[in-house]
């Protein structure tokens, strides 16, 4: 090894990798491992903008370019599909959010040496890495970031306190839980907190569910241009950009199908997306996003039933699933193994299945392409920048 080895690709958890098969941390594309370990930078390493890149497990690859940032998300979707022989007739070009563009992050605070840490947690560990500067969360959600801090600050005693942050319509939501809130000068702090920062909402739960403290008008999200209820802790893609480029995908490859089962359907993210002309069941377990999807729906007057139905324990049968031009599913990480092998028994002409995570998606779309399904196209999606994280949509045809 005494000219160095050059690192060719960055693996699935961030790590460089040489021809030989050597992983070395902090390496990007086109880097040479020297003899001595040390490393000589190449042209695709790029100098990371954030002060506690290396600690905060929020990113893994600030230190890669574009180029190589977008070439990372494009291998994690073709390497999880050649493992299970799949061979897509297209991946577009990889689609990455920008910085600064995150709408929701879940953050966590602690007392940390007498005083209050807040921020991502440090990668493998239980480690707080205290928030100077975020280049990933939209600065509506960094602003809350120094305020909440000093709210916390005030608290009595040791506290371990888990954060959701989202941006809604209204502003920002701030959802905290396991901080106790009692007597009325706790509660009148948190009143002032939510006031001066001219939140959207600001919910806590003490043990007994999220209650709102704060919400002078109704929280709401702008999906496909329409407002839908924003029920405290309920999905959202993490960037609104990432989300128009996902339903992009959806809106082109079932552009005139005039049914269309939206499956996993949450908030109604790609029922809004594609209703009218098209009429979309939108079916999805949980009962507050369930409710929102529908309220929405009937105010708009749009062409959407939302129906309220546990897909991973009754899925939609090939009969029902008979009666759609068109299917799109975006379920959680596990993937929707059961609700995958009956569309595979159906006669659906085409599936848009948007995923979070490309392993359990390649194993259902074996299950898809096994069953007579073509792989059309695949377009990953980075919204989760400088992460591991990767999502993508795809098409299936029959």
């Amino acid at each position: 090894m005494s000219e160095g080895e050059t690192i060719l690709r960055v693996a699935a958890k961030g790590d460089g990798v040489t021809a030989a098969g050597r992983h070395v941390p902090g390496s990007a594309p086109g880097d040479l491992l020297l003899a001595d370990g040390t490393l000589q930078h190449g042209p695709h390493h790029a100098t990371p903008p954030c002060r506690h890149f290396g600690s905060c497990g929020g990113c893994q690859l600030q230190h890669l370019d574009d180029e190589a940032l977008a070439q990372f998300v494009a291998d994690r979707v073709a390497n999880a599909a050649s493992g299970q022989g799949l061979v897509s007739e297209r991946i577009s070009p990889p689609y990455l959010s920008p910085p600064k563009s995150r709408r929701r992050a879940s953050l966590h605070a602690a007392t940390v040496g007498g005083r209050i840490a807040l921020g991502f947690r440090e990668a493998a560990s239980q480690r707080l890495v205290d928030l100077a500067e975020c280049h990933v969360l939209a600065p509506e959600l960094f602003g809350v970031v120094a305020p909440l801090r000093k709210l916390l600050a005030r608290q009595k005693g040791r506290i371990a306190v888990e954060i959701e942050l989202a941006l809604a319509e209204q502003g920002v939501d701030v959802a905290l839980k396991g901080l106790a809130v009692e007597g009325l000068a706790a509660t009148e702090a948190m009143l002032d907190f939510a006031r001066a920062n001219a939140l959207a909402r600001l919910t806590v739960d003490q043990g007994y569910g999220p209650e709102a403290m704060w919400e002078p008008e109704p929280v709401s999200v702008s999906l496909a241009g329409r407002s839908v209820p924003l029920p405290p802790g309920a999905f959202l893609q993490a960037t609104a950009d990432g989300e128009a480029a996902l339903a992009a995908a959806a809106r082109e490859w079932l552009a005139g199908c005039p049914t269309i089962a939206d499956l996993f359907s949450g908030l109604g993210t790609f029922a809004f997306a594609l209703a009218g002309p098209a009429k979309v069941l939108a079916a999805e377990a949980a009962r507050d996003a369930h409710l929102a999807c529908k309220a929405a729906a009937g105010a708009a007057q749009l062409p959407v039933f939302a129906m309220h139905r546990d897909l991973f324990r009754n899925p939609l049968q090939p009969d029902e699933l008979d009666r759609f031009a068109g299917v799109v599913l975006d379920p959680p990480r596990a993937g929707a193994r059961e609700q995958v092998g009956r569309i595979a028994e159906s006669r659906v002409p085409r599936v848009v299945y948007v995923s979070c995570n490309p392993s359990s998606w390649a194993r259902d779309a074996a299950t898809l392409v096994a069953s007579g399904y073509r792989l059309e196209e695949v377009r990953p999606v980075g919204q989760f920048r400088w992460s591991t994280h990767v999502e993508l949509a795809s098409l299936f045809v029959r």
